[in-house]
């Protein structure tokens, strides 16, 4: 059952069985490694007639790191790299959200990765929303983002003797979020 826009505003919680988030790396300059955060929180507040005065929050536990690898994901919360001990989380806080035209909005907001807090924007479709067979109002979006790890912080890497590095600077960030509208 699809619902109607109006009903959509309201605040929801992102729910973590049917959310992914997500990114990927290149690897050795040839190929990519993508991964995923498997232990997050998140909420959002949606206004169907304003969407200027729609928000996002989600907090990330760093060491849920999976690439499908043990010894990368190691690697990757060791102080190289995430640091997990010392910054568990990593955070996402919006600053603003603007629609674009039809199922197309733009999320801007400020991203803390090891203690830096840089803002970064996201796109975002409106995948739909629908009431499941539990009796929840559930909402759907997929969103990509690019960033600069380097501008956290997050500056290791090793050069190939064909030139180049083993991990790029770009990682692109996906999400494919469900949530459910709080009661």
């Amino acid at each position: 059952m699809s619902l109607d826009l109006a009903t959509l505003t309201g605040d929801y919680t992102i729910d973590a069985a049917h959310t992914t988030i997500g990114f990927t790396a290149r690897h050795a300059m040839v190929t990519n490694v993508k991964g995923k955060f498997l232990d997050f929180s998140g909420s959002l507040h949606l206004d169907a007639t304003d969407p200027s005065k729609s928000t996002a929050s989600i907090d990330v536990k760093m060491d849920s790191i999976d690439t499908g690898n043990a010894d990368r994901d190691g690697h990757l919360r060791s102080a190289d790299f995430f640091k997990t001990d010392e910054f568990p989380t990593m955070t996402f806080r919006s600053t603003k959200a603007e629609s674009l035209g039809g199922d197309d909005y733009r999320v801007t907001g400020d991203l803390s990765i090891l203690g830096v807090t840089k803002p970064i924007t996201i796109d975002l479709e409106f995948n739909g929303a629908a009431k499941d067979p539990f009796g929840n109002e559930r909402v759907g979006f997929e969103g990509k983002a690019t960033i600069l790890r380097s501008e956290w912080g997050l500056t290791w890497n090793a050069a190939l003797e064909t030139g180049g590095f083993l991990v790029s600077d770009k990682i692109k960030l996906n999400f494919d979020i469900s949530a459910i509208k709080n009661a």
